[in-house]
């Protein structure tokens, strides 16, 4: 069987490579400007609230730290620390008031965002296609999810409106398999299952979808983005798709997916973090974002016509890293909608599913590559047309990663001043005082989190009752502290590669592992444990500030150790046998799992 004998007849469409400098092109919303979901109120207010508290918060903190700072007399390392406090401080205090607000949004009943299910009785309109692009993935898993998802909008009888496709960048020695099990599949799905393998991978993902859209998009009124490991019920993907048909003015709705298919520890402990404190900093973000939200690349349904219209990505000028391929798209893209008048939604809804990377590094090699796509995003905040919030949007995702070297330097300023006999910042009773305001600030959500999910029995049982969110808690809180130290020199250690011009490669994602040897991890940590010895023999020099340092110390020597134990699948089937990051009822049976309430399989046991 030809490639041509698995796929449709063609249908192209345009797709015209957009740019970033010039006037904006015109608008193309088909309706009057409406809003979508409940309770939406005045969006700009709630922007200006939450930009003014932010900005209050990082001035009081940044005017209390300068009075303790000055009151000494005034040095360059006081001013190093002002410069870096301020923008540090003015990030949590961002987060903290989004978390605060989805707080008080979800613990008050109010839900902030268009929920799709349960569906309409009124017939679909469009046909969508489900694309899922590859690399290199694990064939029986990828297809074991299409057949989930496939069968359960086929349970519906809707069949005849969802198209899959397979859109594959693997190497040639992968396509024989991935055709054969395409095949198989194929002649048992009421969905049609078509397959397309690219021998020129130009773009990466972008490219991979902007090629199928420009070969077949006119067939097609949405598309629904999926990510390899992406699983979707098949009611939350249909009623997707009738609000799409409702709001002609609605370019995209982006899910927010929930971990599943927890193995190792580390997988356990993201599964469980983003239950339980997922919920509210999501409300938080979809109460001031509106309109404007974000696209995260997957689990997203788009309207076709419009993303073809307005998402062409160009090559930015020059090479890698700074040039070359957008390779965090997904932003521009949804910034790209909003400029020619389409609304993005963002939207909380049940049977949305991802995985994790399994070990923390895993995460890191991932994260490397978020973090050069981010940092590109800098060259486009004066992008031409571009709304204010995505402007804000690709400036906060920068900053999650420009955070990292900011904190960095700012304990070695605190370290210098220790050294050199000046006040250092953990000296002084005012800085003191500021300083646990952060921690409040920074492990707030988490008890806000822990308040919302014990305050409803439902959501207790959901996440195993009160002894299994608090033993969690005990063991998250600690954990979050051990490697903070460690995932942000990884960060900062990336963004020296990444302005020294080393380019991230794409490999395929490791989604399974049990285990890593010491060996494979010692040499990507040994700056860790070289800075923790440091600050070990600097102790004596600087007592005080040790002490104040010492979670620092102990999570960049242990970080070895942290990395090994949570990759391990045995650390996480115990975790699970003693209700640590599970819900007690995946063995007593008493409660759904919201992928259960959804017709999907429960994540796999340890």
């Amino acid at each position: 069987m030809s490639e041509a004998d698995r796929l449709p007849p063609e249908a192209p469409i345009e797709m015209p490579v957009q740019r970033f400098d010039g006037p904006p092109p015109p608008r193309r919303v088909p309706e009057p400007w409406s809003d979508i979901g409940e309770g939406s109120g005045d969006l700009l207010a709630r922007r200006v609230l939450l930009v003014l508290l932010t900005a209050m918060l990082a001035t009081a903190a940044s005017t209390a730290l300068k009075e303790s700072l000055v009151a000494d007399g005034w040095s360059v390392t006081d001013a190093v620390l002002l410069v870096i406090f301020f923008p540090l401080f003015a990030l949590i205090s961002f987060g903290f008031i989004n978390a605060a607000v989805g707080f008080l949004l979800l613990i008050t009943g109010l839900r902030p965002g268009f929920m799709p299910t349960p569906r309409w009785a009124s017939p679909l309109k469009g046909r969508t296609a489900i694309l899922m692009p590859v690399h290199n993935e694990d064939v029986d898993a990828v297809y074991g999810r299409i057949a989930q998802m496939a069968e359960a909008i086929a349970r519906d009888g809707m069949a005849a409106h969802f198209d899959f496709f397979i859109l594959s960048d693997s190497a040639a020695e992968a396509e024989a398999a991935e055709v054969a099990a395409r095949d198989g599949l194929a002649r048992r799905l009421d969905c049609a299952l078509y397959y397309r393998r690219r021998t020129q991978n130009v773009g990466r993902k972008p490219g991979n979808v902007a090629e199928w859209i420009r070969r077949f998009g006119s067939a097609y009124d949405y598309m629904l983005m999926l990510d390899a490991d992406s699983l979707m019920g098949g009611d939350t993907i249909i009623g997707m798709a009738q609000v799409l048909d409702r709001r002609p003015s609605v370019a995209l709705l982006q899910t927010v997916p929930m971990v599943i298919g927890a193995s190792t520890l580390f997988q356990h402990w993201m599964q469980f973090a983003s239950r339980l404190y997922g919920p509210i900093s999501t409300a938080g973000l979809v109460w001031w974002s509106g309109s404007e939200a974000t696209f995260w690349g997957h689990n997203a349904l788009i309207r076709l016509e419009a993303f073809a219209d307005s998402c062409g990505l160009p090559d930015l000028p020059g090479g890698p890293p700074f040039g070359g391929t957008i390779m965090s798209h997904d932003m521009v893209e949804a910034a790209l909608l909003r400029r020619r008048g389409w609304k993005v939604h963002m939207v909380l809804t049940d049977a949305t599913f991802e995985e994790y990377p399994p070990t923390l590094i895993d995460a890191a090699v991932r994260d490397r590559r978020w973090a050069q796509g981010n940092i590109q995003h800098l060259r486009l905040l004066g992008a031409s047309g571009f709304h204010w919030i995505n402007r804000l949007q690709l400036l906060l995702g920068a900053s999650a990663y420009i955070a990292s070297p900011l904190w960095l330097l700012l304990i070695l300023t605190s370290i210098v001043q220790a050294l050199v006999g000046e006040p250092s910042l953990m000296n002084r009773g005012t800085s003191a005082a500021v300083l646990a305001v952060t921690l409040l600030l920074l492990f707030g959500p988490k008890a806000l989190s822990v308040i919302w999910a014990t305050a409803d029995r439902d959501r207790r049982q959901a996440l195993g009752g009160w002894r299994t969110i608090w033993r969690s808690v005990a063991v998250d809180v600690p954990l979050s502290m051990l490697a903070a130290p460690a995932i942000a020199l990884t960060q900062t250690i990336d963004l020296m590669g990444i302005a020294a011009g080393k380019r991230s490669a794409w490999d395929p994602q490791s989604r399974e592992r049990d285990g890593l040897p010491m060996r494979e991890i010692l040499p990507r940590y040994r700056w860790h444990l070289a800075l923790g010895a440091v600050l070990v023999l600097l102790s004596p020099l600087m007592p005080v500030t040790a002490l104040w340092l010492l979670p620092v110390t102990i999570g960049l020597l242990a970080s070895p150790l942290l990395v090994q134990w949570t990759a391990s699948a045995r650390a996480g089937a115990w975790a699970a046998r003693r209700a640590i990051f599970e819900p007690q009822h995946r063995e007593l049976g008493t409660a759904p799992l919201p992928e259960q309430r959804a017709g999907l399989p429960a994540p796999k046991a340890s």
